[in-house]
């Protein structure tokens, strides 16, 4: 067993997927794909608002 199949193992294990069925099982990752890129997404706006917001301050402070 390689590194990867382990971690899909640990994956499967953890939260229960290796006793539902196929389309269980895809149904959940499909839904834990959604719910990351939801995360992931709004997160990067987050940062990206976040950043200009600091730069914007630091260049007021500076010519000031």
């Amino acid at each position: 067993m390689n590194w990867v199949q382990r971690k899909i193992y640990l994956y499967n294990v953890t939260f229960g997927l290796f006793m539902l069925d196929w389309w269980e099982r895809c149904l959940f990752n499909i839904l834990v794909i959604v719910l990351m890129w939801f995360v992931f997404y709004n997160g990067s706006r987050y940062v990206t608002d976040f950043c200009k917001r600091y730069v914007a301050s630091i260049l007021s402070l500076s010519l000031s």
